[in-house]
């Protein structure tokens, strides 16, 4: 038997004040599209995303003059349609936001709860090691890990989890020490319950928003980590299509062919942006203070 005061109905409310709100509606939206189309690229894509056509290079979008109906968005170096790439771009940056996101959450969340909850050398011991590990530049960091791994999307999600667990681990560890203070805490605690189902029963539950409000801004990070790690060489193989991979192929045409580097920076636009949007509007609707505020 729990001893806090939200009630079923109370949580219902709040979960219904977040579809309402004009950001998670919007980002919302906009995340399903990206999930649609990433889910559903052999579907959409008119073309090979890696099929090359080189009597077709450089073509301008369909509706500048030299475009064709078979290429919507254009052709690349290689001849290879703009928008099935990035149709198809879409997924790995998809597959590396959750992953990533899922895996830095569950590892900087626990370690949060126990060192927030436990206090002691666990928590002066976490504090060190969080600061020696945000010493060095996430992105910086992120490289260095790619060049000891080795390239590959199983290590682009790897490398975002161990730069970014930290972010996760300094939020939620502070709403742990103010958790733990609370009445409900504070009751649970001399009716004997273990460690366990206080951190379980007790604390989890109140952090659950913030930390579902972080996992969404993780996901747009991931995304413009492994671009960038895409874009430098450090991602997946140059024949996996990624946005970031386009942006590489792309920069060499830069004044030639400018839609190849734009159709990519606006997926990752768009893709970031839903996920942003999320998050703000999930912060805004979940978070009690800020409901105090308004």
């Amino acid at each position: 038997m729990t001893t806090k005061t939200d009630s079923g109905p109370s949580r219902r409310g709040r979960l219904r004040r977040a579809v309402g709100h004009p950001k998670v509606a919007i980002g919302g939206v906009m995340v399903l599209c990206f999930v649609f189309v990433a889910i559903f690229a052999p579907w959409l894509a008119p073309n090979n995303p890696n099929a090359q056509d080189l009597m077709a290079t450089l073509l301008p979008p369909v509706w500048d003059a030299g475009g064709m109906a078979q290429f919507p968005l254009g052709t690349d170096s290689l001849g290879r349609c703009v928008l099935s790439r990035l149709i198809y771009g879409s997924r790995i940056a998809l597959l590396v936001a959750v992953l990533a996101a899922t895996g830095a959450m569950v590892f900087g969340s626990v370690l949060a709860v126990l060192a927030g909850y436990l206090r002691g050398r666990f928590d002066t011991t976490m504090g060190f090691l969080v600061g020696l590990w945000l010493s060095v530049p996430p992105v910086v960091f992120s490289m260095l890990l790619m060049v000891g791994l080795g390239t590959g999307v199983r290590n682009v999600i790897l490398a975002v989890v161990l730069v970014d667990w930290t972010r996760f681990y300094r939020v939620v560890r502070a709403e742990v020490l103010v958790a733990r203070e609370r009445e409900y805490v504070q009751a649970a605690r001399l009716l004997g319950f273990s460690h366990w189902r206080t951190m379980t029963r007790e604390i989890l539950p109140g952090v659950l928003p913030l930390i579902l409000t972080l996992f969404s801004l993780q996901m747009g990070v991931a995304i413009i980590v492994e671009a960038i790690l895409s874009f430098v060489g450090l991602s997946v193989p140059s024949d996996v299509v990624a946005w970031g991979v386009m942006l590489a192929d792309g920069r060499d045409q830069i004044y030639q062919a400018g839609w190849t580097l734009l159709a990519p920076i606006g997926g990752i636009i768009f893709a970031v942006l839903a996920f942003n949007l999320l998050s703000d509007g999930l912060r805004a609707t979940l978070d009690p203070r800020l409901q105090k505020r308004s």
